[in-house]
């Protein structure tokens, strides 16, 4: 499985990449919003984890735009982000996302949330 990782912080970036191939996944990380989009345009992915904060379009954007396109609008969506609050989780699961966890996270409930949405 291909995994999408959309972080700017590379330090949680490494430390998603790290517990996803322990998981026996392949992840791809992108630093921008606009770098993961295309990537996921031009590449197969089986799933994405997006921060909401990227520099160039938000996590919340690049969400928007690959539910609106047919070829990713299957594409299992995590939003990983530091804004916790009820309004903004709601916001990411309106415009598409099918999971949100706030950090700080634990990685294996990440990897958790990755199995369970890879069932479906």
């Amino acid at each position: 499985m291909h995994v999408l990782v959309a972080e700017d912080d590379r330090d949680i970036a490494d430390l998603i990449g790290h517990y996803v191939r322990k998981a026996g996944w392949a992840p791809h990380i992108e630093a921008t919003g606009d770098g993961a989009l295309a990537y996921a345009r031009h590449s197969p992915v089986d799933l994405a984890i997006l921060d909401v904060m990227l520099p160039g379009l938000s996590g919340l954007d690049v969400c928007r735009a690959l539910r609106a396109d047919t070829a990713t609008s299957h594409l299992p969506i995590i939003i990983v982000t530091a804004r916790a609050e009820e309004s903004d989780r709601i916001a990411g699961l309106d415009i598409g996302a099918d999971d949100y966890i706030a950090k700080p996270f634990s990685p294996n409930e990440l990897v958790a949330r990755i199995r369970a949405l890879v069932r479906r």
